[in-house]
């Protein structure tokens, strides 16, 4: 058996497996319906911003600065402000019965105090029984308390000449976790139809006797890795198209770069996934345990090592260099550039070529692995 290639046979073989794929409608609609429920789900659900916040507020200045601070919480889109209190332990209730999830207490000097040169203070009591919520809150609140003080500044005549700094955010100006994630959501989906369709493909004509009839055949191994992964990577491209433009018109992520080049990373990482499956499939010749394996070697891998929810420069060193190993990396990382930066391919050289080895040593090892003959 050698690893030439006919494409008449090539086609013999696609043909078989669209209809395959064609007949098992509950796998193809699973494929179609799993880029929509995991778009939706991870797009809202792990929504990491911060929006309308309740907060409560003890003001006891009650005077025209304090006002004025407080405007700046009540009219930003992170806080709302829900109730106003009288004393710290109605406040502190509120806080243990989750009705607000911060409160501001402002000292009764803070009108004349804040134009002199001694330091200014408000405490801000945060619930930190959410430590990730709580750490937003106490972010963005230090935020609006450095642009009240700014204000302050530039109002004061004395330090007018003072320097003042106004950050922007390039490319993700509301740093919209949303634009993060989507492109994260894709790769995931990538992951999930290679390991639920691919990694099953060639253990089920094992299973089922039917490799026996290919064997007999004059088909090469070539053509049986390649005519099973066709109609799979078709598959697995239209919930990139579905993802896209889901993305897009649901959550109004900006593809500022060029489509085609979404598609040839995506291809690129598609066939790497695909083939990943496969070589499972060849390997193990059993379709639950080929799956499982997908799962746990593919899924697992792409959510917590590629970027997509934690940020790689926040892990530990060693884990830090495992993520190489992890294509999902190199992918995820392109398709923020392109989406949010609108960068070309030359800009992203060294991730395409990482991924297009892995692409290319998994083809390789799928043909090599495959044995067209009974044990």
């Amino acid at each position: 058996m050698n690893s030439s290639l006919s494409f008449r046979r090539l086609n013999a073989i696609v043909v078989k497996e669209f209809i395959h794929i064609l007949r098992d409608w509950r796998s193809l609609g699973l494929a179609i319906a799993i880029p929509v429920l995991l778009l939706i789900l991870f797009g809202y659900a792990l929504n990491m911003d911060l929006k309308n916040v309740p907060i409560g507020v003890y003001d006891i200045s009650m005077s025209k600065e304090s006002s004025d601070l407080l405007s700046l919480f009540d009219g930003s889109q992170y806080f709302e402000i829900k109730s106003y209190y009288q004393n710290t332990n109605d406040l502190e209730n509120d806080l243990k019965k989750k009705i607000i999830k911060a409160g501001v207490i402002i000292d009764q000097h803070f009108g004349k105090s804040i134009y002199t040169s001694a330091p200014v203070h408000i405490n801000i009591v945060i619930d930190g029984a959410d430590a990730n919520t709580g750490r937003l809150i106490l972010n963005y609140s230090q935020a609006l308390a450095s642009i009240y003080n700014t204000q302050i500044i530039a109002d004061s005549a004395s330090l007018s000449g003072s320097i003042t700094a106004s950050p922007r955010s390039w490319y993700n100006q509301g740093l919209d976790s949303t634009y993060n994630l989507v492109p994260g959501i894709t790769a995931i989906v990538m992951v999930v139809i290679a390991s639920m369709l691919a990694s099953v493909t060639v253990a089920k004509e094992w299973e089922m006797g039917t490799i026996e009839q290919l064997i007999s055949t004059p088909v090469t191994r070539l053509e049986i890795t390649l005519g099973k992964a066709i109609p799979l990577y078709a598959v697995g491209l239209a919930d990139v198209i579905i993802a896209t433009v889901l993305g897009m018109v649901i959550f109004d992520v900006p593809l500022r770069g060029q489509p085609a080049l979404v598609i040839l990373v995506a291809s690129v990482f598609l066939i790497g996934v695909l083939f990943y499956g496969l070589l499972l499939s060849i390997t193990l010749k059993s379709q639950v345990l080929a799956n499982q394996i997908a799962l746990l070697s593919g899924f697992l891998p792409t959510l917590v090592l590629s970027g997509f929810i934690f940020t790689i420069a926040n892990m530990p060193l060693p884990v830090q260099i495992l993520t190489h190993f992890f294509p999902a990396r190199y992918f995820i990382s392109m398709l923020k550039s392109i989406y949010l930066k609108g960068v070309g391919l030359e800009m992203m050289l060294l991730n395409f070529t990482f991924l297009t080895i892995y692409a290319a040593l998994m083809v390789f090892l799928s043909v090599r692995k495959l044995k067209l003959r009974l044990d």
